[in-house]
């Protein structure tokens, strides 16, 4: 392997404080020289559009793959939440860290859960998952497009552009702030998106001696756990586009998985909830476990959510 690694990493606060943890990390346990290639994604350009409508979670990492693929850098750092269920021929996910708390936030200067806001309060947040479980818990709030860095997302917040919003519990806590969250949503309230608290380090699929340093840096528990719920959206077409909340937990050696599916088009529409365990070791199992829940929600109209049929 190269004694000097080159780390491609979005230029926001978080993903930079991400990037430098992985860095550390590698300087520690493989001895060797990384730097940061800080770079700006067309999903940190276009803030006025939703993502589902302009690419959705792609657009966070196209760039930083152009970089390993002319081999301007070796690895990617990423928030696993931010990356395509499928990664484009030529690449591989290589590792997955500790994960942080998975939860989602209830961040406001004025109330301290989403129980406590007024009728018609305005609730911000980015997400479609986010959007049909806030819709489902209380259909009388006011839910508005919220986009920006975790930093621009706060700041519009205290400028009083809403009464709260909902972040990642895992960002607020990297950076620091997690005297910003009033509450943390249960999942059985709100479920997290696939991914979500965890740190995925991606690598041109050729690069064999860089995979299997890294694979000594795998967190095993949290990789299975991921590769179960990336099943799930991967097996429904997830995407930025479809309100889909998958997590899941261990209980000893058995992974409980659980899923919710939304209705992008009717946000008030019911959702279709799976859930499913089995002892994991392996991520073929991991898998096999999220197919399963596919199937589950399929058996009970998932077609006519994804408006596929």
């Amino acid at each position: 392997m190269k004694n000097k690694l080159v780390i491609a990493t979005r230029e926001s606060r978080l993903a930079l404080w991400q990037a430098r943890h992985v860095q550390t990390l590698l300087q520690q346990r493989l001895h060797i020289e990384v730097e940061l290639l800080g770079m700006t994604t067309r999903g940190d350009q276009i803030l006025d559009v939703a993502l589902s409508k302009v690419g959705g979670k792609g657009l966070f990492v196209k760039e930083l793959e152009a970089a390993l693929e002319d081999r301007r850098a070796d690895l990617a750092v990423h928030s696993l939440k931010d990356v395509p269920m499928e990664l484009p021929d030529g690449f591989a996910l290589a590792a997955v860290l500790e994960r942080e708390d998975p939860r989602d936030a209830f961040v406001s200067p004025r109330f301290t859960a989403l129980a406590d806001l007024p009728q018609g309060a305005k609730v911000g947040t980015s997400s479609l998952r986010r959007v049909v479980q806030i819709a489902a818990l209380r259909p009388d709030l006011v839910i508005e497009p919220l986009r920006g860095n975790l930093d621009t997302r706060l700041r519009k917040l205290d400028e009083g552009q809403y009464d709260a919003i909902v972040l990642a519990a895992a960002g607020l806590m990297r950076l620091g702030l997690a005297e910003r969250i009033r509450s943390r949503f249960d999942p059985l309230q709100m479920l997290p998106a696939a991914g979500q608290g965890a740190l995925g380090i991606e690598v041109r699929a050729d690069d064999t001696p860089l995979r299997e340093a890294l694979a000594t840096m795998l967190h095993t528990p949290a990789w299975l756990a991921v590769h179960a719920e990336r099943a799930v959206s991967r097996g429904l077409g997830g995407s930025c586009s479809v309100p889909l909340a998958a997590h899941a937990q261990w209980q000893g050696a058995v992974l409980q998985l659980h899923a919710a599916l939304g209705d992008a088009d009717a946000p008030q529409r019911p959702l279709l909830h799976a859930r499913t365990q089995a002892a994991v070791t392996t991520v073929d199992e991991a898998e096999a476990l999220g197919a399963a829940v596919v199937a589950t929600l399929r058996d009970r109209g998932a077609a006519s959510y994804l408006h596929a049929g």
